[in-house]
């Protein structure tokens, strides 16, 4: 199945014909290994990529080289469903892991939202997800500390991989580098190995990359401050 449908299906329901359509609106297959533009700021798209396997993320550059990675996306996810109606891509998206990427092209999407007016809804919804999971990473790089935001994250991931079924039993695979982390979470590669040590160290999880196993999820979720809300996890028509 589509992993989208997936995803959306966790929160609102389609019938067998939408899911016929969401699953025919992938024209190809694209795989890329980790660490390759999957789109460049200021390109101008002509469709749309779903994370059919893998992570990626979207990011910006500074002129001196830094990164910033704005939001990091799993399977089930479209890194620029965006790029359909704002046409000109104001950052970039990038593969971290090898990745299977679905094309969907713009002509499809529009078809779609011309004839079916509750998959329009279901995609509008996805769009409103990553602006509410955008506004959740800045209260969290803005204000809380270190330690507070890696647990952030982590609280964050692991429920968006469990409702794409790719992660269970407080159990997830992160093939993330500690530059990787570094660059989503503001912070040096040395101050991110430091408070990985602490989250171990303290029994709070047992991390050997890629595979992270979450001990305490509620020492977790008070390190976080983590209210699942912003997700968006329930179901309910739309």
């Amino acid at each position: 199945m589509n992993p989208f449908i997936l995803k959306m299906e966790r929160r609102d329901s389609l019938s067998a014909e939408e899911r016929a359509v969401l699953e025919e609106a992938v024209a190809r297959v694209r795989v890329l290994g980790p660490h390759e533009d999957v789109v460049r700021e200021g390109d101008r798209p002509t469709d749309s990529t779903l994370v059919l396997d893998g992570v990626t993320c979207r990011y910006n550059l500074l002129g001196d080289g830094k990164r910033q990675i704005t939001a990091i996306h799993v399977t089930g996810d479209f890194v620029d469903l965006h790029s359909f109606p704002l046409k000109v891509m104001d950052h970039g998206v990038a593969t971290l892991t090898t990745c299977r990427l679905g094309v969907v092209p713009h002509a499809r999407l529009k078809a779609i939202t011309e004839q079916f007016p509750h998959l329009t809804r279901v995609l509008w919804l996805s769009t409103l997800m990553d602006g509410s999971m955008h506004r959740q990473w800045i209260v969290s790089m803005g204000r809380m500390p270190a330690l507070g935001q890696l647990a952030h994250l982590l609280c964050e991931l692991y429920l968006r991989l469990e409702a794409v079924n790719e992660a269970s039993e407080l159990r997830f695979k992160l093939p993330l580098t500690q530059t990787d982390l570094a660059d989503t979470l503001g912070l040096t590669p040395v101050h991110v190995n430091r408070i990985v040590q602490e989250l171990r160290q303290s029994g709070v999880v047992v991390w050997r990359t890629p595979d992270v196993q979450i001990l305490d999820w509620d020492r977790l979720v008070r390190l976080a401050e983590f209210d699942p809300r912003y997700l968006h996890l329930h179901h309910e028509p739309r």
